[in-house]
């Protein structure tokens, strides 16, 4: 009907936009289809522990890991999980060394891993009096919680020490010995926790957190061997790797491994993430497409 020139103009204009519609219709369907021809990853439905901390650029460094952690706890709360501080390290300045919180509900990992990687930013420090723009780089690790039956803990294998709690600026948070340090020996591996009044709930905490650093320095280990690249992660999903910029001058947030640039910080910082997201897992999907196809 689009091609004869003997079709009335009102029929071709239905025709027209009935094309349109049905185009946009097999463009999700194929969309669709890919999602599901894709293997799910099995850790994409566990809760998940997000690990931030401040790289180089000092207190601007550490004030834009805070940034990023309320970014991640309003995107978390968009979609339906709850969030719970782990681990935190301020420098009382409204800023972090370092955090880690625990995303806990319905494919907490799967929302959150593609975020492994240096986080960049651009801007002018408030402290910075000449109006220089500065770039500094925060570091965010992605590691999904395991159930104890995924790693085994030997009780020999542990240090435990405890100590009093303080908050930022040595000011004292809890006079009792409730804050909790566990060593594992064999790896090295050191938890701190002392967000609870209870020594108890402090152990747990921090034997959570613990059971996930194993887990993942493992998994890391056995990947290095193999020479290949996190296939859960867009990219090479190295923790050194340059993964995204924050240009607050430009109002401008590039994801370098997709090319995809938003005029919008203000809303990605707000928690705004389905955008960036999507499209990370639409290039994974893609990319382990072309890979099944070649093969």
């Amino acid at each position: 009907m689009l091609k004869d020139p003997n079709v009335e103009a009102e029929l071709q204009r239905l025709a027209t936009e009935e094309a349109r519609t049905l185009r946009e219709r097999r463009r999700t369907m194929e969309e669709r289809a890919l999602d599901l021809l894709v293997p799910k990853d099995p850790r994409d439905g566990k809760s998940t522990f997000v690990e931030i901390r401040a790289g180089t650029g000092g207190d601007e460094a550490a004030l834009f890991a805070g940034e990023l952690l309320r970014m991640y706890q309003r995107y978390a709360e968009k979609k339906r999980l709850r969030v719970e501080m782990m681990e935190a390290s301020e420098t009382g300045i409204g800023g972090y060394k370092e955090a880690v919180i625990l995303v806990e509900g319905k494919g907490a990992y799967g929302h959150f891993k593609h975020e492994s990687g240096v986080h960049r930013v651009q801007r002018v420090p408030a402290t910075e009096a000449s109006g220089r723009i500065h770039t500094s780089t925060v570091t965010v690790a992605v590691m999904p919680e395991v159930d104890e039956v995924d790693v085994q803990i030997e009780p020999k294998d542990l240090r435990i020490d405890t100590f009093c709690s303080s908050g930022a600026g040595g000011q004292s948070v809890n006079t009792t010995y409730s804050a909790v340090r566990i060593t594992h020996i064999p790896t090295g591996v050191v938890v701190t926790c002392q967000d609870e009044r209870s020594q108890l709930k402090n152990r747990t905490k921090a034997m959570r957190t613990l059971r996930a650093r194993i887990v993942e320095a493992e998994r890391e280990r056995q990947e290095a061997e193999i020479a290949q690249s996190r296939k859960s992660q867009v990219g090479t999903g190295e923790r050194s790797e340059k993964i995204r910029t924050y240009n607050f001058p430009q109002n401008r947030v590039t994801d370098h491994r997709i090319g995809l640039t938003l005029h919008k910080l203000e809303q990605v910082l707000a928690g705004e993430l389905d955008e960036i997201v999507e499209g990370l897992r639409a290039a994974q999907t893609k990319g382990l497409t072309t890979q099944a196809e070649s093969k």
